[in-house]
């Protein structure tokens, strides 16, 4: 039976014999309260469809409708069907509208809708200009949906598109993939400071492979902290031996040693540290300056004891996580604050900040001007000339002078900015604390290192060690 709307018919059509095109909703849910609900009412809202010139019945907009009167075995459904071409673009960009306009649509349904448009041969810019979206965003949709990992990740949790394509970097880390989803779905405000330290992780790792490949290429046999201090180690530290003449033997007086050995490491500091050790050193004409075996060591300077005793506590724990979230942080935080700045609208509390900038913490914000400032030009996009009193900002104001304010707090958050650093969590900063405090009134979310400053956590704590 069909009835004629002018524009299209209203048939009753067996559900099985429809045929569901590729639709925008990956994850249509059919569920067993739904299926129950068409058993006994059937389904009550037509489904959109089109015939094609084969005679099928295409459904446009219905899927989940139709998979369950399928489930439930209802002999016919309503459909209202158009007679007519429909192009797969078209057809795609509708169902998106339609999906935005009863539903936000998941990211995973909304990246691969764009890479059916793609698939099509629409550019991202056209199908950003069609849906009502940004092209940068529509990149990295197009970008995210060409990975099965990061897609997988994505019908599996909520996450954002920005998230996903943090994923994209971590494609071969399992590791670091699921920690990274682990925060997106706990504790978002952190997602960008977790993805941040996994991203200088990974330069570390690199560094520190680069300087082992050295070693290795050089002739050292790579040790473990436990091979080069071992009780039963045979190996021996250089800063033990002296020369025949009585020096302090280098790395370049055993170039010609077959035994030897270097301990790569990290300090509290950052720095990666390359110890070298040899094994037999009085065959290779070296003397024990102190610690021959079955002797007394050389007492330790205050120095030495310190650094030792630092060495060995959780407080060289501390000093190691706090310092690489410290460095992680700054890189987020910096970027946070050149995108506000890139706000079309200031923040209605602008000029007290820019105020306070030029007194209460004007030995900062005057320190950074006396140096050219070259923050505040990083935070506006400005190149800065070359020379020593060379500025591109004023040249930014006489240009644009609506520009001023903008200008203003710019030069002040970044001398504020610059007059931080790890002594800031270390020792503490009461300008840094302001600062901070300021920014997250403003919006950023602090890490925990960052909280350190402000009083709202201690290093411990903030270190995971407490």
């Amino acid at each position: 039976m069909s009835i004629n709307t002018g524009t299209g018919t209203i048939e009753h059509i067996d559900p099985t014999t429809l045929v569901i095109e590729a639709n925008v909703r990956t994850s249509a849910p059919v569920t067993k309260d739904f299926i129950a609900s068409i058993r006994e009412n059937g389904v009550i809202t037509p489904i959109l469809a089109r015939r094609d010139d084969h005679g099928n019945v295409i459904v446009r907009a219905g899927q989940r409708r139709t998979l369950a009167a399928r489930e439930a075995e209802v002999p016919t459904v309503p459909v209202y069907v158009v007679e007519g071409d429909d192009t797969t673009a078209d057809r795609i960009i509708q169902q998106i509208i339609e999906n935005d306009q009863r539903a936000d649509l998941s990211t995973a349904d909304r990246t691969a809708a764009w890479a059916q448009l793609a698939f099509e041969g629409i550019s991202a810019a056209q199908i950003a200009k069609r849906t009502g979206t940004k092209t940068d965003a529509v990149k990295k949709g197009l970008a995210v949906a060409e990975s099965a990992t990061v897609t997988s990740a994505l019908h599996e949790h909520a996450l954002t598109l920005d998230q996903a394509a943090v994923l994209l970097e971590f494609e071969d880390d399992a590791d670091a993939r699921a920690h990274l989803i682990e925060v997106a779905t706990t504790d978002p405000t952190q997602f960008e400071h977790t993805a941040q330290s996994l991203r200088d992780d990974a330069a570390e790792k690199a560094r520190l492979a680069a300087v082992e490949q050295e070693q290795i290429d050089n002739g050292f046999q790579v040790l473990t902290r436990a091979e080069a201090y071992g009780e039963e180690s045979p190996w021996v530290s250089l800063r033990k031996l002296h020369t025949a003449d009585g020096a302090q033997v280098t790395v370049e007086h055993i170039a010609t040693v077959p035994v030897r050995g270097a301990l790569i490491d990290v300090n509290w500091r950052g720095d990666i540290d390359v110890t070298y050790f040899v094994q037999n050193p009085t065959d290779a004409g070296f003397t024990y300056a102190w610690g021959a075996p079955g002797t007394p060591a050389e007492p330790l300077t205050a120095e030495q004891i310190e650094e030792e005793r630092v060495e060995k506590s959780a407080e060289r724990k501390a000093l190691i996580a706090n310092n690489k979230a410290w460095t992680a942080a700054e890189t987020v935080r910096r970027e946070w604050i050149a995108t506000f700045l890139s706000r079309k609208t200031l923040p209605k509390d602008a000029d007290r900040v820019i105020a306070l900038g030029l007194t209460a913490h004007r030995f900062s914000v005057s320190s950074a001007m006396s140096h050219g400032n070259d923050l505040a030009h990083t935070f506006l996009g400005v190149e800065r000339p070359s020379g020593y009193h060379a500025d591109g900002l004023a040249e930014l104001v006489e240009a644009n002078p609506g520009k001023a304010r903008l200008v203003a707090l710019a030069v002040v958050l970044a001398g504020a900015e610059a007059g931080t650093s790890k002594e800031s969590w270390r020792r503490g900063d009461e300008r840094a604390a302001a600062l901070f405090r300021q920014l997250a009134a403003w919006g950023y979310a602090l890490s925990p290192v960052e909280q350190i400053v402000t009083g709202d956590t201690t290093p411990a704590e903030a270190a995971g060690l407490a």
